[in-house]
């Protein structure tokens, strides 16, 4: 039963997700609001609402380890597994905006969380604050650049005549599939991390963080089969960055997140600036600019190790 919990719950937040996506886009063109900016604010957080969703009410609940582990999990999926996915599948061209934005600012909130995590052991409501300022001044520097950092956004904002009535009826299926999924998943993954006797960090870095990054790995998965060259591993690195600043920023503002599993910090945080630290490498080595098959298999190989010894 805890395991159809954490299903039911992860296919909620997927259509939840999903929904809410699709209404808030919506919505904003009915307003005539910019797609750059629609790109870089609406859509970029609705894609993190199965994360924020999941953090908020698992810190609210009295679940830290699932409100942080969801997200360190979540940063080391998307590299390990659905970048490394994406590579077997086909290559990509790495842009410029690798080196010159996206990579150091995912290093930056990376390392930001480490060391906010390591003092302590709690993200205080300040922290959260922190990471909402640098977040809002990175999307300010995006939309100045024109730049966006996610892949998906060109079909959502493609449909530009859905009704007020559709709009509001996405909107409120999609409020009401991620309330309940992560009532559900949180229930679900809690009583059988009980039940098999586990810590409820290694359900959140796996079971959970894999859950959350499914339209993630769709998504990018769809568009590699169709060869689209809008995918680009600054999208996923986007994804991280917002996971980080606004995830974790909102939920220790909501509520400070303390009381965290000793090895989140001393062994899963260490495992997520791994992944980001090494895509510098794979970059240049053995072809620069570029990333194809070989990669890939370094990433799953190295997130199924990293699986492997969580669960052991």
């Amino acid at each position: 039963m805890n395991l159809f919990y954490v299903i039911i719950g992860l296919v909620l937040l997927v259509l939840g997700g999903n929904w809410l996506l699709k209404s808030a886009v919506g919505l904003s063109l009915k307003f005539n609001i910019s797609k750059i900016i629609i790109g870089l604010t609406v859509v970029s957080f609705a894609t993190s609402a199965p994360e924020m969703i999941v953090s908020i009410e698992a810190a609210l609940d009295g679940f830290p380890d699932i409100a942080v582990g969801n997200v360190v999990g979540s940063n080391i999926g998307n590299i390990g597994l659905v970048l490394g996915v994406v590579l077997l599948i086909n290559a990509i061209q790495v842009e410029t905006s690798f080196y010159a934005t996206d990579w150091p600012m995912k290093m930056l909130a990376s390392f930001l969380l480490y060391i906010f995590l390591l003092g302590d052991g709690v993200l205080s409501r300040v922290e959260g604050f922190i990471f909402i300022a640098i977040l809002i001044a990175f999307i300010i520097y995006l939309i100045r650049k024109n730049k966006t950092i996610v892949s998906d956004s060109e079909e959502l904002l493609s449909d530009e005549n859905m009704s007020y009535l559709t709009i509001f009826g996405l909107l409120i299926a999609g409020s009401v599939g991620l309330w309940a999924g992560s009532e559900l998943l949180i229930k679900g993954a809690v009583n059988l991390a009980q039940s098999l006797g586990v810590s409820n960090r290694i359900i959140a870095v796996t079971v959970v963080s894999i859950g959350t990054s499914v339209p993630e790995l769709a998504s990018s998965v769809i568009a590699a089969l169709k060869k689209e060259n809008d995918i680009s591993i600054g999208n996923i690195i986007g994804s991280n960055i917002f996971n980080i600043l606004s995830v974790l920023g909102i939920t220790a503002i909501i509520k400070p997140i303390n009381h965290i599993d000793p090895k989140i910090i001393g062994n899963d945080i260490y495992w997520m600036l791994g992944f980001a630290l090494a895509l510098l490498p794979l970059v240049f080595l053995p072809k620069r600019n570029s990333l194809s098959l070989k990669e890939g298999t370094l990433l799953l190989t190295a997130y199924c190790i990293f699986i492997y010894l969580t669960v052991k």
